[in-house]
């Protein structure tokens, strides 16, 4: 049986490859030929251009993107119980049930797509589609409706697409293997959620059908975001209090009723008009995001949940989409067909013709018309013959194939093959959170928040004023550990990383003109005080600081400090330098930081106990009390400087998360206030000009009164030649306008003839490239001409309409107040 089935299969798939090649060799054939185009009329062919359009429209690029993967080779199957590696007869026997109901469906219904009856499981092994639902209660009350069941699944779950969308999966897997991968397709989605619902008490069922595209992909960008819809609001009643037999009249209330009707009003019609613009605004994003047409529409294959009304108290029948959790009306547009259904008890195929969708089924499954069962169970009918067939049977063999037939579909359903599924109470927490940001001004992009340890880590795109990168934090609060990221080539400093703790701190650095690489802070414990004070105003003191230097090759090793280090608390540098490459040591010096007056005001002058030098070669250099002197300056300045760095980027942060504000695209008109203000000066100013060019319209018989003489009056004779050298002017830049649009035709017309022939000549030795530009050409080629096709059409329309309104306006100006008595 396997073998027979193998091989069908292979002939068919040789039969649709031989299809295909002669519809694509049918496609370039018809794509080879060249337009026709007609020098001697204006208009194009029709049909050929229809033709090329048609052609162009169907070349697509596809893009690749990798997908994750599910497949048998990612599963392990040592550890599976002998039900999912073998069938019991009793599964042999169903198997061989569905085969003989494949057959005659087969058989009657052949324009149809073959059944999903028996796909083979995780361990290569066929199993009925029914066996493999395991229902099952959840020992959780979370999970105890329909609702929180399918949130459960779609969050747990990561969607996998089918590999074929036109076709249902080869595999099916079982619950347990998916929710220990936690991945799977839309069947796997759907046998999991089913087999909850029914183990919860729902008449729930699992639906093969046909999907919409995003409905098949899991796209909601067109959906509203359910975090953007407010919870209806319960008003309580106030219980009114029994006004007490001895109580203090109110003041009486001496406002108009008539300005606070008027206050509703206004009120009312501001609300209205948000409403409104609102709604206006609703249908612009919803036709602005509109689905382009899907190529596939109606044929990708997709499944989901069929919940039935009467159990656990559901009013209606709904769809449930397994990968979002949603549910839908039965009369919902993304649902595009059905061809079979299953529970745990038996498997329906849909008789019933779905040219609107699922708006028109009826999910009644005792009727054997619309629904066509395979197992025969004690609440479903049988199904009737027509008296067309029952006359064409004889009664008796009639009998002996009901009898036949009943005999199969009589049989019991084995029991779920699958193990009993199991969640563990960590499959209902919530381990990590992600969330994503557009449009902000700090340009934090994603933040993504650990639930185990509580650290949440912020990603920036570039253009953050201080140029982060990453922010790693379990608190906003300063004196915590926190690591920081920076886009190092953004930054003056070249600052790349910094660690905070509560005590210390360490910056890396790379690329500064200084050669700094290295800066470590440590704190002491802030100092008490009696009064309330911030941290701002209390920082924590600074008890070391250690910095460290990349050589410098401008300078000499005994020159170059390598490490620096500032003991705050103690009052002392050290400094160490870069060891030359012939030494095993490296020289150092300390500096002895004291008060530049004495106790009299006296300046205190640089001494020799000051700074205590360890020299490699002390031969080679001695440095003088003056240079020792200035170098101690330099440091105490860095030593500030350094100090005033320490705390810059956490305040700015604290600043951000407690005020951020999104950013306006100056192309947002609606959101963009200055852009918006701008677009309404530059309109209001666009239409008083087209006021003043209305009012100062320029005069038609200007030209032709500038030949006569100022200020004399027009005779019979002046007035008729003048209305005639008007509208022979005007009507011969008439003609000029179409011989212009005609000469662009023709010459639009001859190059693509020229490109044509091109084509022909060297479609041979043509690369696709060189094919896709030429297709490119045509199509733009073709644009233009039939733009200037149109153009010249409503200009030969026009202009005699034209011609009229102008004659029509010389009878009635009174400056050629002779004509009107010509003709009066």
């Amino acid at each position: 049986m396997e073998v027979l089935r193998e091989k069908v299969e292979e002939e068919e798939e040789a039969e649709r490859e031989e299809a295909a090649e002669w519809a694509e060799w049918a496609r370039m054939e018809k794509m080879m030929r060249p337009v026709e185009v007609r020098k001697e009329e204006i208009t194009l062919k029709q049909e050929t251009l229809r033709d090329l359009e048609k052609k162009l429209s169907e070349i697509q690029i596809t893009v690749s993107a990798e997908l994750p993967a599910f497949t048998k080779d990612t599963i392990d199957i040592s550890k599976l119980p002998i039900s999912y590696k073998t069938n019991t007869p009793k599964e042999e026997h169903l198997l061989q049930v569905a085969d003989n109901f494949s057959r005659q469906y087969s058989h009657l219904c052949p324009d149809r797509v073959p059944l999903f009856l028996h796909p083979l499981n995780e361990c290569e092994v066929p199993k009925f589609v029914s066996t493999t639902l395991r229902p099952t209660l959840m020992p959780y009350p979370e999970l105890y409706n329909w609702d929180s069941c399918a949130q459960f699944v779609s969050d747990f779950l990561t969607m996998v697409p089918l590999p074929d969308p036109l076709k249902p999966p080869s595999h099916l897997y079982s619950s347990t293997t998916v929710l220990k991968y936690q991945k799977g397709n839309c069947f796997d989605f759907s046998t999991l959620l089913c087999s909850m619902l029914i183990g919860s008490g729902y008449d729930a069922y699992c639906v093969n059908g046909y999907g919409s595209l995003d409905l098949c992909h899991m796209d909601l960008t067109r959906e509203v975001c359910p975090l953007t819809v407010k919870p209806k609001e319960t008003i309580k009643k106030e219980e009114k209090v029994l006004p007490k037999k001895y109580t203090i009249k109110p003041p009486r209330d001496l406002c108009s009723r008539f300005e606070q009707e008027q206050e509703v009003k206004k009120q009312q019609e501001i609300r209205a008009q948000e409403k409104k613009r609102l709604r206006e605004e609703e249908e612009r994003l919803m036709e602005a995001e509109k689905a382009k047409p899907d190529a596939l529409h109606g044929l990708r294959v997709h499944s989901w949940v069929l919940v039935l009304s009467g159990k656990r108290e559901v009013p209606e029948n709904f769809f449930i989409d397994p990968f979002t959790g949603h549910s839908y009306s039965t009369q919902d547009e993304h649902f595009l067909g059905i061809e079979s259904l299953w529970n745990h008890k038996n498997y329906w195929i849909n008789m019933q013709d779905c040219w609107n969708c699922c708006k028109d089924l009826i999910f009644d499954l005792g009727d054997p018309v619309r629904w066509e069962y395979m197992l025969l169970g004690t609440d479903k009918s049988q199904l009737s013959l027509t008296e067309e067939d029952d006359s064409g049977i004889n009664d008796e063999d009639d009998v002996e194939n009901l009898g036949k037939e009943d005999e199969d579909k009589s049989f019991d359903m084995p029991h779920s093959w699958v193990e009993q599924i199991e969640i563990s109470p960590e499959g209902t927490n919530i381990l990590e959170i992600k969330e994503w940001y557009q449009n902000r001004e700090d340009m934090l992009e994603l933040k993504h928040i650990n639930k185990t340890t509580d650290l949440k880590t912020d990603y920036f795109k570039p253009g953050h004023p201080q140029a982060l990168r990453v922010h790693s934090y379990k608190s906003m609060q300063p004196e915590m550990d926190r690591v920081i990221e920076f886009y190092e080539t953004a930054r003056v400093d070249g600052l790349m990383k910094r660690e905070e703790t509560p005590r210390t701190m360490t910056e890396y650095y790379q690329g500064r003109p200084d050669f700094l690489s290295y800066r470590h802070a440590s704190f002491g414990p802030r100092v008490k005080k009696l009064t309330l004070s911030s941290a701002e105003s209390n920082p924590r003191p600074i008890v070391k600081i250690t910095e460290r230097f990349f050589r410098n090759p401008a300078k000499p090793a005994e020159e170059d400090v390598a490490e620096r280090v500032f003991l705050v608390a103690e009052e002392r540098i050290q400094l160490r330098y870069h060891c030359r490459e012939d030494h095993i040591t490296a020289s150092k010096r300390e500096f002895l930081r004291r008060t530049e007056v004495d106790s009299k005001g006296n300046k205190i002058i640089m001494t020799p106990d000051m700074c205590i030098s360890f020299e490699v070669e002390p031969m080679e250099h001695t440095k003088k009390l003056l240079y020792q002197y200035e170098a101690m300056m330099h440091l105490k300045r860095e030593e500030k400087l350094s100090r005033h760095q320490v705390l810059e980027i956490l305040k700015l942060r604290e600043e951000e998360e407690a005020a951020h504000t999104l950013t306006i695209s100056i192309y947002d008109t609606k959101r963009n206030e200055k852009s918006k203000e701008y677009r309404e000066a530059m309109e209001r100013m666009m239409h008083e000009e087209h006021l003043r060019q209305v009012e100062t319209q320029l005069d038609y018989l200007a030209p032709f009164l500038a030949q006569l003489p100022p200020g004399e009056k027009l005779t019979c004779w002046q007035a008729v030649r003048l209305k005639d050298e008007c509208l022979s002017d005007f009507k011969q830049r008439l003609i000029n306008k179409a011989n212009l649009i005609q000469a662009r035709f023709e010459k639009e017309t001859q190059e693509l003839q020229k490109k044509q022939q091109w084509y022909q000549e060297n479609q041979v030795t043509l690369t696709p490239e060189d094919e896709d530009l030429y297709l490119s050409y045509c199509s733009q080629a073709m644009f233009r001409i039939r733009i200037l096709e149109q153009r010249l059409n409503r200009h030969k329309e026009l202009a005699p309409l034209k011609y009229l309104a102008l004659e029509e306006k010389l009878y009635k100006d009174p400056r050629l107040g002779e004509l009107q008595k010509i003709f009066a």
